[in-house]
């Protein structure tokens, strides 16, 4: 009888351990046969492309991407690239998106670069209007206005800020950054900004200050303090004191003015 029962558990032993090895050959065949992926072309940058740059076929290179991690906006054909103007700076390997870019049909290099509803103005300056030149094709400025009054007392004021600059002398992209004295630099502005640029170089000097490119706040001068006017106290009625003399008697009598 004991003997029946030891037969009994190692035969329902040796077929459980068969299932479980049958099982464990299914589960590894179905983790090893990964899913194929759709596989699509994305265009990427092979080197760096400065602000400003019109891109050919050196700056470019092509990748194959699994199509659901491809970014809405990316190109798809280096066709569809070359010959377009870089309105950012491009790091080498970033995948390209066609906000970046702008259409470049006829004309300059730098009329493609300037927004819609611009206008580009240049400005002549020095090595200490330009920032000891430092300014570079992309950087961002305030535009700072200096006059005498009366010929003799010195005002400024900020003008306009955070203004684009679109070029330096003759260049609209530059793959330095070391600082060059240049004799002109070219601001993006809007014809208003525009009026009031000329304007205030005709009247006096202009003044470029650098900004820092995260610096996106916009400074809001506190307005002047309304003068105090001091509480005037009422006034205290004075009395005059007179004195009446009738005969041997001697009065005083106060009035009020």
């Amino acid at each position: 009888m004991a003997n029946r029962r030891g037969f009994m558990m190692l035969g329902m032993s040796v077929v459980m351990g068969v299932f479980a090895a049958w099982m464990a050959g299914n589960w590894v065949r179905r983790a090893g046969t990964a899913p194929e992926l759709e596989m699509a072309t994305v265009v990427a940058a092979e080197i760096a492309i400065p602000f400003g740059t019109k891109v050919d076929a050196r700056h470019l290179k092509t990748l194959q991407m699994p199509v659901e991690y491809i970014p809405s906006g990316s190109f798809s054909n280096m066709d569809e690239v070359v010959n377009r103007v870089a309105v950012q700076p491009i790091v080498a390997g970033e995948i390209l998106m066609r906000e970046r870019f702008t259409e470049h049909e006829n004309g300059s290099t730098l009329a493609a670069l300037v927004s819609e509803k611009m206008r580009a103005v240049t400005v002549r300056v020095d090595d200490v209007i330009g920032v000891a030149g430092f300014l570079l094709p992309g950087n961002r400025v305030d535009v700072l206005a200096a006059r005498l009054e009366d010929g003799r007392r010195a005002t400024a004021e900020t003008i306009l800020r955070d203004i684009k600059v679109l070029a330096v002398d003759q260049t609209a992209a530059t793959e330095k950054n070391e600082p060059v004295i240049v004799r002109a630099v070219t601001l993006e502005v809007n014809p208003q900004q525009a009026e009031t640029l000329i304007k205030s170089k005709e009247e006096g000097s202009i003044q470029l200050t650098l900004r820092n490119p995260l610096d996106d706040e916009v400074f809001v001068e506190a307005a002047a303090p309304a003068p105090v006017r001091r509480a005037t106290a009422p006034a205290v009625p004075r009395s005059r004191a007179i004195t009446v003399i009738r005969g041997t008697d001697v009065s005083t009598v106060k009035e009020r003015s």
